[in-house]
């Protein structure tokens, strides 16, 4: 999913002024805008999703951006689906800025391609099966195709493209006893922001294995359309790139979240600060 960096202004001039004060704060490094974002390596969640997976216990997995938490801030029960994730990881450069400035400096980007890439590679390595959910069937026999061509001994057992309409009872019941029966232990969800996530939920109880979630990784990785430059990525500008890209899909969502992100963000701060402050004068007083 590999979307929203964050905007110049937030890494500049944002960044510079906050990051004066993170260290007085006393707040919870682990949530942002009350979203638990967990603070893990993609090399380290690979590893968890892979013991998971060999366990065959039930999970899912987020990749948050401004997009995602902005909307769990709009939905309570958004909130509550993406906090009940077994893990959340830093997708979005919104979000790695975001817990630097809150003090942690190692965060790294958990980009849902590179996740993806490192989840079938070591799935390959241990003979673990995987799925992909989402997306058309033009997108997901491209993105197979290739997966195989880098990783020849990938088992890819599931493939499904759902129709774009909610699935009646029986129908997600079939799909949950066949991704079941394929033995895929990694199902990968490219269903989109907020779909993909209520989905995920709702049939963590039933399906033996880790969902993750991964958005648009499917398209870039399938090579229906192009990967944002490296350097454009690390300038936190890969939203402006995707919104070139899909201008009539993005450039609501981004002019509508970006800014609230970057606002929220640095009232959840002031206010941290402030109440740190107050705290330090009721105890002298």
């Amino acid at each position: 999913m590999c979307e929203d960096g964050f905007d110049t202004i937030f890494l500049c001039g944002l960044a510079v002024v906050l990051f004066l004060v993170s260290g007085y704060l006393g707040m919870d490094k682990h949530h942002i805008l009350g979203s638990k974002v967990n603070l893990v390596s993609c090399n380290k969640a690979t590893q968890k999703v892979l013991d998971w997976a060999g366990n065959q216990s039930s999970h899912y997995v987020c990749l948050a951006n401004a997009h995602m938490i902005m909307e769990a801030y709009d939905s309570k029960k958004f909130w509550e689906i993406l906090n009940a994730a077994d893990l959340t990881l830093p997708d979005g450069m919104s979000l790695v800025g975001s817990l630097r400035i809150l003090g942690v400096a190692n965060q790294e980007q958990v980009c849902g391609r590179n996740l993806t890439l490192s989840l079938c590679e070591q799935a390959a390595k241990r003979e673990i099966a995987v799925g992909f959910y989402g997306s058309s069937n033009k997108v997901l026999d491209n993105l197979a195709r290739n997966l195989r061509q880098r990783y020849p001994n990938l088992s890819i057992s599931y493939i499904y493209s759902p129709p774009f309409r909610p699935l009646s009872c029986k129908e997600e019941e079939a799909v949950i006893r066949d991704i079941n029966a394929s033995k895929a232990r990694i199902l990968f969800v490219g269903l989109g922001c907020p779909k993909q996530e209520y989905w995920m939920a709702k049939h963590k109880k039933h399906f033996q294995g880790v969902m993750v979630g991964v958005g648009a990784a499917f398209d870039f990785l399938s090579g229906t359309k192009p990967s944002p430059p490296r350097w454009l990525q690390n300038m936190g500008l890969e939203w402006l790139f995707r919104l070139f890209l899909e201008p009539r899909r993005l450039w609501y969502r981004n002019l509508w979240n970006n800014p609230r992100f970057i606002l929220f963000f640095a009232l959840q701060i002031t206010k941290s600060f402030f109440l740190l402050i107050q705290d330090d004068s009721l105890e002298s007083s």
